[in-house]
């Protein structure tokens, strides 16, 4: 969550008419609605709001404060009542993350040959039943057995990989979800000293030492999306006459370094097929 100053003219400048107050980062899903009142009682101008329980939090705590929101599906979470009216205070950008996470099994699938188990982490926080039942049909209808892992807190992240492994995955999908955020290095570690592929969310991911990562590239999205969303509520424009904005343009990204750590050759098709090969 982060505050901003509107007192900007052509532009916003951090540390003359732009201020960020980092309280909001990195904060368990019990500390959001503290934090949350701390930065109402401090004034701020908007609120930046990431992942379902922080957007949530921040429309409990304020129905005037703008709220800009980036998470998984801004209109199947209940957020906002449309993608053209979002209505409210809340803009922000729906990343496609349900949809996209069947792409990604997909392409786990085709780069592990002759796979036959693989599994998903799930945040329990975020993901729900209907979300999840299409991973397990799409990978039953290619004769293969998913286990889907549901993470309530990060504690448990490092054990339920193990156990991933320990049953018999040869992959890992690493579904959509801001708790990966802050643990993605600890992901990387774990499924390489186990062997275990994995793939996530964003191509960056395999530019810092993931095997494999397909989606919206997220620095892109703040650079081109986020921001201009920013200013229009810094302009003073209504939140609920900014359209929730979703990512165009997606990208798969492969780390070959990572791939030999794991003992894995990519194969030819998919290294045809991905935008950014890392060597």
């Amino acid at each position: 969550m982060t505050r901003f100053s509107k007192s900007f003219d052509g532009g916003a400048i951090e540390g003359q008419n732009l201020m960020v107050d980092p309280r909001g980062y990195g904060l368990r899903n019990d500390q959001l609605p503290q934090v949350t009142m701390a930065l109402i009682d401090a004034q701020v101008d908007v609120i930046f709001a990431g992942g379902n329980a922080g957007i949530r939090a921040a429309q409990h705590a304020t129905a005037t404060v703008p709220i800009l929101g980036f998470t998984d599906d801004m209109v199947g979470s209940g957020l906002v009542s449309s993608m053209a009216h979002p209505g409210g205070n809340t803009i922000g950008v729906s990343m496609l993350g349900t949809e996209l996470n069947g792409k990604r099994q997909d392409l786990l699938i085709e780069l592990i040959l002759g796979v036959r188990q693989i599994a998903a982490l799930a945040d329990a926080n975020t993901t729900v039943p209907n979300q999840l039942q299409p991973l397990q049909d799409a990978a039953r209808g290619r004769g293969i057995e998913l286990a889907i892992y549901k993470i309530a807190n990060p504690e448990v992240i490092s054990g339920a990989i193990d156990t991933a492994k320990a049953e018999g995955a040869a992959g890992l999908n690493v579904l959509a979800s801001p708790l990966w955020n802050t643990y993605y290095q600890m992901i990387f570690e774990r499924t390489v000293s186990l062997r275990l592929p994995a793939i996530y969310q964003f191509p960056e991911t395999a530019e810092e030492g993931g095997l494999a990562g397909y989606g919206p590239r997220l620095r892109q999205l703040f650079r081109d999306v986020v921001s201009r969303q920013l200013i229009k509520l810094l302009e003073g424009v209504n939140p609920a006459d900014i359209p929730i904005d979703q990512p165009t343009v997606f990208a798969l990204a492969i780390n070959l370094t990572t791939a030999k750590a794991l003992g894995l050759t990519v194969p030819a098709s998919m290294l045809d097929l991905a935008d950014e090969v890392i060597q």
